[in-house]
């Protein structure tokens, strides 16, 4: 990918998710302080600069550890950190954001009643953040995966709209790195 084309995959992924995040609804299973908290701290990293985004984290973390049999902080700390990593995916703090949410999203697999579309969703984007970190190199090897847990979260629930946003945002990318001289 030229870095243009590849930059404007970047802002399109990152858009796409934060627009999925303002209608990310929160379980009914979860507490009202929880949910309040979980707000505040996502409307902080509405400023998308790289310090508030990881203010926001650190306090997602500490939501998680008062409240540690809910998905609902993991799975926002999870998508917040690959948020991050997408929209800078030079940084330091990256590789620790990408290792700190796959270890999330693997905890969120052995949460019983995690929705499993939402699990496909995450892991399809953290193989998807890995080929923007570094297309050469990780295209050829994350490309399926990352197509087949976005169908997979797609067939359990087609109503999905940060997997379809995911899904549509890597195919246009895709194509855009195909045509690219």
């Amino acid at each position: 990918m030229t870095s243009q084309t590849f930059s404007a995959f970047i802002k399109h992924i990152v858009f796409a998710v934060l627009f999925m995040m303002a209608t990310v609804s929160i379980n009914a299973q979860q507490t009202a302080p929880m949910r309040a908290l979980i707000g505040q701290s996502l409307s902080k990293m509405q400023q998308s600069d790289p310090q508030s985004v990881l203010n926001g984290i650190a306090e997602l973390k500490r939501i998680d550890a008062m409240f540690p049999d809910s998905i609902q902080p993991k799975y926002q700390i999870a998508l917040q950190s690959l948020v991050c990593a997408v929209s800078n995916p030079k940084a330091e703090s990256t590789s620790n954001l990408m290792a700190e949410a796959e270890q999330t999203i693997n905890q969120l697999g052995e949460m019983k009643q995690m929705d499993q579309s939402d699990l496909f969703t995450l892991r399809g984007f953290l193989d998807m953040v890995r080929i923007v970190q570094n297309p050469a190199q990780n295209g050829q090897r994350y490309y399926l995966s990352v197509m087949e847990n976005f169908d997979k979260a797609l067939k359990i629930n087609p109503d999905n709209a940060l997997a379809q946003q995911l899904q549509q945002k890597f195919q246009e990318g895709m194509k855009q790195a195909m045509q690219a001289p």
